[in-house]
């Protein structure tokens, strides 16, 4: 059997929504037993949706295999309770409101004086800060105050992201803190504490467009199905009206494509296209002469052209292509009523560890489904 590389290692989860859930979910992957505390309502993201099999299909993509202990913590038994699983616990990870936890007698500081080898991660919205402490924060209002929707989006309308990518993009940062407190504790012998927001996450993606607004000629604005800064680069529809991303990342590629795909050499050399700031400069000119030249194309003469002149290109897929897509590996989930669910797989594949290869997924945990059992083993 193989030994996964977080076994033998206890988490103890005080999560609900995304982020924290994601975070942990991950360490279950990685071998780690994660008991999830919640409310005799459950997690909130329980009720989200019923699409996978009567599971949101939120909760049964980050709550694979962990087990679920109804508490309230402000039950003196409950609590004492807690208590004496944490004192045994790794790792310690909560993403309630500021303060809760503190209040309850269960801030991470004073849960690492009485483990000292306990690795606590807060997930908050905007961090510690006073003017922001307190400000209420879900994926969507952190998109819009990041200024993350303000640069996506058509230039004439504003719209959210298609996934809730800042949920998700914290989960996985507070994934890999843990992990280098995991690896720090390797080497001290002592847990320490890790912070993440969903802001700070937020703020790091934006890490170039507000340098070029801070330091450089300005920020991007909304572009719709183009980028930014690089020039050919975007949807171009074809005669079937269908649309195919392309991307040129150098003076190479731009030759090849004006050569071997738009069968136009003169385009190549043209002073206002021989650069890719030239281009970014005149990108309306040129897209109108590329658009003339595509538009006659159908989409697999396109492709084809683009193909043999080793261009990148993507289609613009639906969902419905995406569940086709030959890229996509899949997994099973077994749903907490009963049923499978064929989620995307783990997209970290090792090479060398079977088990890690092909990462088997845990059920789906029914509210309180392990009480009895983690009450008779801590009580």
């Amino acid at each position: 059997m193989t030994t996964l590389p977080l076994t033998g290692l206890t988490v103890v989860a005080v999560e609900q929504a995304v982020a924290a859930p994601l975070c942990t979910a991950r360490l279950v992957d990685a071998g780690a037993r994660v008991i999830k505390i919640e409310r005799a309502d459950g997690d909130f993201a329980r009720g989200y949706d019923d699409a996978a099999h009567g599971d949101s299909s939120y909760f049964a993509w980050a709550n694979q295999g962990k087990e679920s202990l109804v508490l309230d913590i402000k039950d003196p038994n409950d609590a004492a309770l807690l208590h004496s699983i944490l004192d045994e616990a790794d790792v310690f990870v909560q993403n309630l409101a500021p303060g809760a936890l503190e209040r309850a007698g269960f801030g991470s500081d004073a849960l690492r004086e009485r483990n000292q080898r306990l690795i606590t991660c807060d997930i908050s919205g905007y961090g510690e800060s006073a003017e922001v402490a307190d400000k209420k924060a879900y994926d969507l209002l952190v998109q819009a105050e990041s200024g993350l929707i303000g640069i996506s989006g058509s230039p004439n309308e504003l719209g959210r992201i298609g996934v809730s990518m800042v949920d998700a993009g914290t989960g996985m940062t507070a994934y890999y803190g843990v992990l280098e407190a995991i690896i720090q504790r390797g080497v001290t012998g002592k847990g320490s504490g890790v912070r993440v927001s969903l802001f700070d996450v937020a703020a790091d993606w934006m890490t170039v467009p507000l340098a070029q607004h801070d330091f450089g000629a300005g920020g991007p604005t909304r572009v719709g199905l183009k980028h930014p800064t690089i020039a050919p680069y975007g949807a171009f529809e074809t005669s079937d009206g269908s649309l195919t991303l392309i991307s040129i990342q150098n003076e190479r590629e731009w030759v090849r494509l004006c050569k071997q795909v738009l069968l136009d050499t003169a385009i190549a050399i043209d002073s206002r296209f021989n650069s890719n700031t030239n281009r970014v400069a005149n990108r309306d000119a040129l897209e109108s002469r590329m658009n003339s030249i595509i538009g006659a194309l159908s989409r697999t003469e396109f492709q084809n052209r683009l193909t043999e002149a080793s261009i990148a290109y993507g289609n613009v897929s639906s969902l419905a292509d995406l569940s086709t897509h030959p890229a996509l590996r899949r997994r099973t989930v077994h749903t907490s009523t009963g049923h499978t669910v064929e989620l995307p797989a783990h997209p970290v594949r090792w090479t060398e560890l079977p088990g890690m290869a092909e990462r088997q997924s845990g059920r789906v945990p029914t509210i309180g489904q392990h009480t009895a059992a983690i009450r008779s083993e801590f009580g």
